[in-house]
């Protein structure tokens, strides 16, 4: 973490205007927020400004307005919530640009909190246009990211407004850089992978970007079936992407020429149809009937890759083992993920896991809270992890 600046090096902020942009997308339905989860991950933050005898002025955006103000979109309904998590009053702005802004934070006593109106009611925010960046920063003495999950854009609240005011990282974001820093930046070795989900088409940059930086990789869900394939085993009915079959083995050789070793199925979980009633049959490979179709890993396969996670030190895990919303075709999953949170919990394993349906797996098997990190920023975070550049990131690096 010592490439990004944070707060402990913002120095006095007594009666200083931060400028915070943090992830208030919620849930809602009716008006009402029904998941304040990214409410209470600002709160670190917010309450550490305060503490400073800080403003704090939040920017936030909510939904897809394209640019036109949406009254179905305002975060007005967010600052009843967010008032009753922090203790304490939360004003709010009907705009984040311009008087009312200026007027709302103006009003405040130090440590006082105003959200201002959605950024994506601006054009100018999505375009990161400089002068609607520029008629943020004119609000405030300080900008702070805690919103990892939009890093990954170069919008005007993200990046814009980054490169004209001191720009420092949250609370939030200082947990996800050095989560993702122990993932992948600079991990105890060894370090295996755990990547899953039903596409290689979705993932081919993350695959080709990990397989030179781990020591193991596991391939798990439909996308192993595709590998499978390619090496020339039966799939039968299995959902797979035969077209990708030289993408797959350009794949397995660049693991190969990089020292990685692949950690594909042994054997493999069946049936039929995908329904709770299904009958399920372990199979290995080879022994597949024509209409049969893959849908988890089997016990063997599960069993190595639970040793694989027992002589690693660091594990980096994206994407689900098997069709885990059915049971029984979620059995690889659970059992996998339990073993890693127990190795978590022990001190033998840094385990780091994120990307949407990787968090429904893991709150699935009950172990979000065992894992050393669990990202839900979604596309920040595979972003991330195909070695890409997030431009909310880069920004507050010193």
């Amino acid at each position: 973490m010592s490439n990004f600046r944070t707060l402990d090096a913002a120095g006095d902020l007594t009666g200083k205007t931060a400028l915070v942009r943090v992830d208030f997308n919620v849930p809602m339905e009716d008006g009402r927020v029904t998941d304040d989860t990214r409410l209470r991950v600002a709160l670190p933050t917010i309450n550490k400004l305060r503490d400073a005898g800080a403003k704090v002025a939040l920017l936030a955006h909510f939904g897809r307005p394209k640019g036109e103000r949406v009254d179905s979109m305002s975060l007005e309904p967010v600052v009843a919530p967010l008032a009753a998590l922090l203790g304490a009053p939360v004003r709010f702005a009907t705009d984040c640009v311009g008087d009312e802004a200026r007027a709302a934070i103006d009003d405040l006593d130090a440590g006082g909190v105003v959200l201002l109106e959605n950024v994506r009611f601006h054009k100018g925010e999505e375009q990161n246009d400089p002068a609607f960046a520029a008629e943020l920063a004119a609000l405030g003495d300080l900008y702070v990211n805690d919103a990892f999950s939009a890093a990954h854009r170069a919008h005007g609240s993200t990046e814009g407004v980054a490169r004209l005011l001191p720009a420092y990282a949250g609370e939030s974001m200082r947990r996800e850089l050095e989560a993702l820093d122990a993932a992948l930046g600079s991990p105890k070795k060894p370090v295996l992978g755990i990547v899953g989900g039903s596409k290689v088409s979705t993932k081919l940059d993350l695959l080709q970007n990990l397989v030179s930086k781990l020591d193991k990789l596991a391939i798990g869900g439909g996308m192993a079936n595709t590998f499978l394939a390619a090496m020339g085993q039966d799939v039968a009915a299995s959902l797979c992407e035969h077209d990708l079959g030289d993408t797959a083995r350009e794949i397995i050789k660049a693991a190969e020429k990089a020292g990685c070793e692949l950690l594909l199925p042994v054997d493999v979980v069946v049936a039929t149809e995908v329904s709770p009633n299904a009958e399920a049959r372990v199979r290995e490979l080879g022994q597949l009937q024509p209409e049969e179709k893959i849908l988890d890993a089997g016990p063997a396969t599960v069993a190595r890759l639970e040793k694989a996670m027992a002589e690693s030190r660091t594990l980096i895990w994206n994407g689900p083992l098997g069709v885990f919303e059915v049971p029984p075709f979620d059995a690889a999953t659970v059992r996998a993920a339990r073993t890693a949170a127990a190795l978590a919990q022990s001190g033998v394993l840094t385990a780091v896991a994120g990307g949407g349906d990787t968090v429904a797996a893991l709150n699935h098997a009950g172990v979000v809270d065992d894992m050393t990190f669990v990202s839900t920023a979604g596309g920040a975070f595979l972003e991330w992890m195909e070695g890409k550049v997030l431009p909310g990131v880069e920004a507050l690096r010193s």
